[in-house]
C-alpha cells in the first residue's frame, strides 16, 4: 500500500489521522513541523503528503514550494484559514486539494483516495478507462490523466473534487445529475457529505470559470432535481 506523509503541529491530530488511515492499510510517516518533514521525505520517499498550513519553523506552503523543486509528489493541504486567496496561491504552487478543518476522518480518506486514483492514471502502463479519458466539449477540455481543465484555452485551476464533479457533468451533456450522483463521482459510496456540500463546489466551479469567461454559464441548476452541462 501507498505511503502517507502527515506533517502537523497538532499530536490529536497526527495520532487521529494516522489511525484512520492506517486502518485502510496505508503506511505513515509523521512530522510535527516542515523543517523536519523535508529532511525526512529526502531520506523517504513518500506516495502522498497532507500537510498543515500554519506550522512552526517552516509552514506548509514553503514546504510545498521545496517540494516541488524535487519532486512531483501529490499534496493535500489541511487549512483552518478561511481566505481563498491561500487555495488558489496553493494550488498554483502545485496543492492537489485542500481540505478545511474540522473535517470527517471519512472524508479525508475519500479524498486520499481520489488523488492517489488519479496519480495512478498518469502511468501510461496502465489500463485506459473511460473515466481517465480526455473530455472536449465546446470550449471546455478536460485532460483526466493530467489533472488539466482549459476554457477557451484558458487554464482553469481545480481542486480534485470539482474536476471530478465537472467530468461527471461534462461526460453526458445534457443529462441531468443529481446531487447524489455527483456525491458518487467525486466521493465514491463510502463518503456521507451534505447535499449543500454539491452546492458550494457547484458556486465555485461557476466562480473560477467565469474569472476566466464571464459569460461562462454551461453549468446548469434544476431546482429540485440537480446540475447538467449544456448541451454545446
Amino acid at each position: 500500500m501507498p505511503t502517507i506523509a502527515l506533517v502537523d503541529d497538532d499530536r490529536n491530530i497526527l495520532t487521529s489521522v494516522s489511525m484512520a488511515l492506517e486502518s485502510e492499510g496505508y503506511r505513515i510517516l509523521t512530522y510535527t513541523d516542515g523543517t523536519s518533514a523535508l529532511d525526512g521525505l529526502s531520506d523517504t520517499l513518500a506516495d502522498l503528503a497532507i500537510l498543515d498550513i500554519k506550522m512552526p519553523r517552516m509552514d506548509g506552503m514553503e514546504l510545498l514550494r521545496r517540494l516541488r523543486q524535487k519532486s512531483e509528489m501529490p499534496v493535500i493541504f489541511l487549512t483552518s484559514k478561511d481566505e481563498e486567496i491561500d487555495e488558489l496561491f496553493g494550488l498554483k504552487m502545485g496543492a492537489d486539494d485542500f481540505i478545511r478543518k474540522p473535517f470527517s476522518q471519512r472524508l479525508l480518506v475519500e479524498r486520499v483516495k481520489a488523488v492517489l486514483r488519479r496519480v495512478s492514471a498518469r502511468d501510461p502502463a496502465a489500463p485506459r478507462a473511460e473515466s481517465s479519458q480526455a473530455i472536449e466539449r465546446g470550449q471546455l477540455s478536460m485532460d483526466p490523466e493530467r489533472h488539466y481543465c482549459t476554457w477557451a484555452g484558458q487554464p482553469v485551476t481545480l481542486t480534485v473534487t470539482e474536476f471530478l464533479i465537472l467530468q461527471s457533468l461534462a461526460h453526458r451533456p445534457g443529462v441531468v445529475k443529481t446531487r447524489n450522483s455527483l456525491m458518487d463521482a467525486a466521493y465514491d459510496d463510502q463518503v456521507y457529505v451534505d447535499d449543500r456540500t454539491i452546492d458550494s463546489h457547484i458556486k465555485r466551479l461557476r466562480k473560477k470559470f467565469k474569472a476566466v469567461d464571464n459569460s461562462f454559464d454551461m453549468i446548469e441548476t434544476l431546482y429540485g432535481v440537480g446540475y447538467r452541462f449544456r448541451e454545446c
